[in-house]
């Protein structure tokens, strides 16, 4: 099993650390893409074909705490209800933690995330993240953050992002066991750079995005031309951090969300995560943009908006769209 290969490599001895204590408590913050992670080259590595950059939305995400179990089972509950570990993500959370504890520690996880469940808010991303955190904390491991950032990638891809505040940027990388595939912060701050979370809908997609990129890479022909895409549109998007171009970096990652959804429009069959709220809510942006006012937006695998402006027209933006709830990450 190449997981199990991936942490013996990392950890080594560390792989027979007992618990050093007997509960943890870790956050990581949800992250967005700003340059999309869509297809993998490897699914149990969950390895992706092209590299990703996102922004992390600083106190929104997910709180870990985890305790030994006092009846020598597994217990999973995520925002006070109790996971079915026999579902597919509760197999997936079982064999992602079996990866790294002796046969007879059980655990008591108890995950509260602050936003909303496979929505397209990112939020496996910020759960496999604060897990790793905790778990690094409770058999004292002391990896580096890239080496957390790796494991992270194990339980979730996009969840290498979420072990930073700021932009971060996912390395492809070219080796087939994944190790120079992680997350990086860039240097680059922008105080004034703010997210506006517009929710269409907090309910759970039909499609999950694993599946949703998977069905992109095998049947649709265009797909071809994302790697291309996605490697002008990253160039792009870190110059215009670094020169704080914010129309550069709006027009470019609002580009870049509607080619992926464009790709899975014309999948078979076809993937359709907009409702008529969120394409009405696209138009609104579209005309105020061509009115003057520097906004756009991106989508991930799910109805909700995701707003990008400057901190100078937060109030406008707040009248424009009541109940949006903004977010500074810097």
């Amino acid at each position: 099993m190449k997981m199990v290969e991936v942490a013996q490599s990392i950890l080594g001895e560390r792989l027979h650390n007992t618990p050093a204590t007997s509960s943890v408590k870790a956050f990581a913050p949800t992250n967005i893409a700003l340059c999309k992670y869509w297809g993998k080259r490897d699914q149990e590595l969950n390895l992706p074909v092209t590299s990703s950059l996102s922004i992390s939305l600083g106190d929104k995400g997910a709180t870990t705490i985890i305790r030994m179990s006092s009846d020598a089972h597994d217990h999973v509950s995520l925002n006070d209800q109790e996971i079915d570990l026999a579902s597919s993500f509760g197999k997936r959370l079982i064999v992602f933690l079996n990866l790294f504890r002796k046969t007879r520690d059980k655990f008591d996880i108890i995950i509260h995330a602050n936003i909303p469940i496979a929505a397209g808010l990112a939020s496996s991303a910020s759960g496999f993240a604060s897990l790793v955190k905790a778990l690094n904390e409770l058999y004292q491991w002391n990896l580096s953050t890239q080496e957390l950032s790796i494991l992270a990638r194990l339980g979730s891809g996009s969840a290498c992002r979420s072990l930073w505040d700021g932009f971060v940027e996912w390395h492809a990388g070219v080796r087939a066991d994944g190790m120079d595939s992680f997350g990086e912060k860039l240097q680059a701050t922008w105080p004034e750079f703010c997210v506006g979370l517009l929710l269409v809908s907090e309910k759970e997609k039909e499609v999950s995005s694993r599946e949703a990129m998977q069905r992109t890479i095998e049947t649709n022909a265009a797909y071809q031309r994302w790697p291309e895409k996605v490697t002008k549109d990253l160039a792009a998007i870190k110059l215009a951090i670094n020169e704080k171009n914010f129309e550069l970096l709006g027009k470019t990652t609002e580009s870049n969300a509607l080619m992926m959804h464009a790709m899975m429009l014309t999948t078979q069959p076809p993937i359709q995560y907009s409702t008529p709220e969120t394409l009405a809510l696209m138009q609104k942006i579209w005309r105020l943009r061509s009115e003057g006012l520097p906004v756009y937006f991106t989508q991930d695998a799910g109805p909700n908006l995701k707003l990008l402006f400057l901190a100078e027209n937060k109030v406008v933006l707040a009248q424009n769209f009541p109940g949006m709830e903004i977010v500074q990450p810097g």
